[in-house]
């Protein structure tokens, strides 16, 4: 059975519609309000359809797992380490994929500034989703407007939620030629199967084959639209699944080292150290959300 939110361990913050019209008023938050906000993990199940669209732009980013949207234009799959843009007044649907449920962090927003800031990151309701070119730091920023508005609604909590909007679509619009939609790009081809087979290291060689080029040109087309090469990029997805794992399940740190890849606990744990900064056992430790 299809369901829009309930997921255990989610985290959810809607602002009262009156509060928004208060806000639209207000002489900056009129630029920009982020109305709703959010946290699901492993969504399964998770689908939410809107016949008549929704008054305002839909932001998800996918950290895990896969998810899939309908729009008048098409279908669209959505893949860790990617965003997917909803246009305002335009019929959708989206949804957890079943095998694999996404882990989504999401907002609404609304205002002036939002038509222009999405018009500068590409997104459009042919081509909605996007790469993002920090993860980490885009995930930061949502969680900065979730955590505000957690507490309470005043104007200084809205201004801030406000400037991690701004900020999020700011950066969504920074990412490279290459690294958007482009389904038929052999990097971007390239990116989305590293995204699905991260804790199995692939050669840059294999990697330039698949896609048709030799591993210098590969390699700096890849290095263009991710900021990093293969290997690196690959340590950084497998890094962020041992986060998730570390943050939201009780698994032994060895047996979360075997699952994004690494038969050597010891070598896992001097990678997550030089990433971090702290060993996994400590980042566990620390209080979150």
């Amino acid at each position: 059975m299809p369901i829009r939110s309930g997921f255990p361990g989610e985290r959810l913050s809607v602002l009262p519609r009156p509060r928004v019209r208060q806000a639209a008023e207000h002489p900056v938050t009129s630029r920009l309000i982020v109305t709703d906000c959010g946290y699901f993990p492993t969504a399964a199940d998770h689908e939410r359809s809107r016949p008549h669209g929704c008054a305002e732009t839909i932001l998800i980013l996918c950290v895990d797992g896969f998810g899939w949207c309908e729009l008048p234009d098409g279908s669209h799959r959505v893949s860790p380490g990617q965003v997917l843009v909803v246009p305002p007044r335009i019929p959708h649907t989206y949804g957890a994929l079943a095998e694999t449920p996404w882990t989504v962090w999401w907002m609404h927003v609304f205002g002036d500034d939002v038509a222009p800031l999405v018009a500068a990151s590409g997104a459009t309701p042919q081509e909605p989703v996007l790469a993002v070119p920090d993860l980490t730091r885009a995930v930061g920023l949502v969680d900065e407007a979730l955590r505000g508005m957690e507490r309470d609604d005043s104007p200084a909590t809205l201004q801030t939620a406000a400037g991690a909007a701004w900020h999020l679509l700011a950066l969504l619009s920074t990412a490279p030629y290459g690294v958007r939609t482009a389904r038929s790009d052999p990097i971007q081809l390239a990116i989305e199967h590293l995204q699905q087979h991260f804790a199995r290291r692939i050669a840059v060689a294999e990697l330039a084959a698949a896609a048709g080029l030799s591993p210098s040109h590969f390699s700096a087309l890849f290095r263009r639209a991710t900021g990093c090469g293969p290997h690196e990029y690959q340590t950084r997805l497998r890094m962020m699944r041992s986060r998730q794992l570390l943050d939201t399940t009780d698994i032994p740190v060895s047996a979360i080292a075997r699952q994004v890849g690494y038969t050597d606990p010891l070598y896992f744990s001097r990678q997550f150290r030089a990433v971090h900064g702290v060993t996994a056992t400590e980042h566990r430790a620390r209080a979150k959300g």
